[in-house]
Formats: structure tokens, sequence, C-alpha cells
């Protein structure tokens, strides 16, 4: 298999687009689909299903990017290790959930993107309840994740940011004008919650099947910005990282009410394989994310230094 067939491969895995693969990596788009024909007849598989204008992975894809994956990073890793080039380069590959997407991200992003021009990053979005799993499955370099503290035996885990979570009702809400409000006083009241797996959702549900209290409607959505808007139309109560509605607060679209019974708290995490050989590029990273979101507390494991 050639180098440059593999990358392509990657490349259209990730956008799932051949135009956009194109564009990426500065080819023609025959040129795209020429390597993606030359793999597949290498192999004697198809790699990808392609449904009208929709591309998707098919089992052997998937089981292809897995290799594709470790054997790249393997190659940036010894290049990197034999050439001692001063600036970091190279590439990373990283996921967060949607809150801190919106929230933690894009200023650690942009300094990074300033100071590292040379360091690709692909930011590849995944369901918060599979993080941890891509990491230690080396399908990510690092992910972000925003759980209860927890350690790992094969992760190494830094805690960098506590977050408050608030209970949230519209101006003008029953609930908005009591001093502290308990899950009992939650009683018939409509829910919106965040997708399963959610680590602030599974607190708020215990909280209120300790208190035997079951809300008259529960509504899943897989976006905070849908929840917020949906809690200032009226619809319902939510929980929310503190960090995601401080602007509607201010702006007194929103009420955050004092919550009295079981304390919801969340950690913004940083993740990593254990074993992950530390690239100059990882390593410059995670050192912009200390400066960004502040010096944090020990990891659970020790990272591997390169």
């Amino acid at each position: 298999m050639d180098v440059r067939e593999l990358k392509t491969f990657r490349m259209v895995a990730s956008t799932l687009n051949f135009t956009q693969a194109a564009a990426a990596l500065g080819y023609v788009q025959s040129s795209v689909t020429a390597h993606i024909q030359a793999l597949e007849e290498e192999l004697g598989v198809r790699l990808f299903d392609r449904l009208g204008k929709r591309v998707a992975l098919t089992g052997a894809g998937e089981r292809l990017l897995k290799y594709a994956d470790r054997v790249l990073a393997l190659m940036e890793e010894a290049r990197t290790a034999v050439s001692g080039e001063g600036d970091p380069a190279g590439s990373l590959v990283i996921s967060a959930p949607e809150t801190l997407c919106t929230y933690r991200l894009p200023s650690i992003l942009h300094r990074f993107r300033q100071r590292f021009p040379q360091v690709r990053i692909s930011f590849r979005p995944a369901p918060c309840a599979n993080l941890r799993r891509l990491v230690g499955e080396g399908m990510l370099d690092l992910a972000f994740v925003l759980e209860e503290s927890f350690e790992s035996v094969s992760l190494t885990v830094e805690r960098l940011v506590v977050e408050p979570v608030d209970l949230i009702v519209p101006p003008g809400h029953r609930l908005a004008s009591l001093q502290e409000v308990r899950a009992a006083d939650l009683e018939g009241e409509p829910v919106l919650l965040t997708e399963l797996g959610c680590a602030y959702r599974n607190q708020f549900e215990r909280a209120l099947i300790a208190s035997g209290v079951y809300p008259s409607e529960a509504l899943e959505f897989s976006s905070v910005e849908a929840i917020k808007q949906c809690v200032i139309a009226g619809i319902g109560v939510a929980v929310l990282p503190a960090v995601t509605v401080a602007a509607e607060i201010s702006a007194g679209q929103l009420v955050a009410l004092r919550w009295a019974d079981h304390p919801i708290e969340v950690v913004t995490q940083m993740i990593w394989h254990k074993d992950k050989w530390i690239s100059p590029a990882l390593r410059a990273f995670v050192g912009v994310v200390h400066e960004v979101l502040a010096a944090p507390a020990e990891p659970c494991a020790n990272a591997h230094q390169g």
C-alpha cells in the first residue's frame, strides 16, 4: 500500500466527501478517486459505499481506518524523531463534545494555530460516550471530555476546569421566585435533556429518581443550543453547564435556580493514551491548553515522554 493512498483514504474517511478531501490534500478529484480505487483493487474489497451524493465507510473501510491511523502516526513519529526538527509539525487528531467545542476549544485552537501554523489539526466529532474508547484504540491523539472526575489504567487524565451546572428556567417561571429549588419542586415539570451518556444528565436524573420525582414529559436533544432556545420559549426546565448559559442569564433570557439537592458538577478533562509517544506537536498542544485553561491538577496517570 502506498503512503499517499493511505493519506488520501484517511482524509476521505474523515470528510466523507471526495471533493473536500481533494481540496484538503491539494489534489484534483480524479487523483483522490484513483488512489481509493487502487487501494480497493489491491485489497480486493470496497472501502466506501457511494450512495448517490453521499459517501459512507464500509465495514472493511472502518477496519482499514484503524490501521491507516496507526501506520501514518508511526511514520510521523519516526520522521519527527529522526529529523530532530526544532518547530513542531505534522498532524493531530482530536475530538470533544459539543459544549467544549463551542465554549472551551475556540480560544485554544486560535492560540495554537497562531503559534504553531505547521501543525495540522483534524477534528473528528464523536459522541461523548465514545471518546474514551476512541482514544484507547488510537483513533484520536487526544480528546476533551466533560464528565465526573475519573481515573484510568490505560489513559492519562488531566483535570482542567471544574464546570458548575445550572438548573435553568425562563423569567417568570413559577420556580424562578423560589430562594432554592429541590428535586421535589420539579414534580410535573417537562424536562429537556441532553443525549444519553451525558454526565450531568446522569447526575440530574439520579437526583430526580432519589427523590421519587418523575417529569411530566422528558424531551431529548443532541444540541445544547436547541435546549436553551426551548427553555427560553417556555417548553420546560433543563440543566446545563454554567459556561453555556452565562450570556443568556446576563441578558435576562434565562434564570439560574439555586439547586439544593445533590450538587451537580462535571469537570473538563483532557485525555490521551498513557503509552502514546508525546510528539513535539502533541506536547505543544498540551502546553497551549495549560496556558489557556490554567495549570492542571496532577494527571491521574503518567505520560510516556518521547
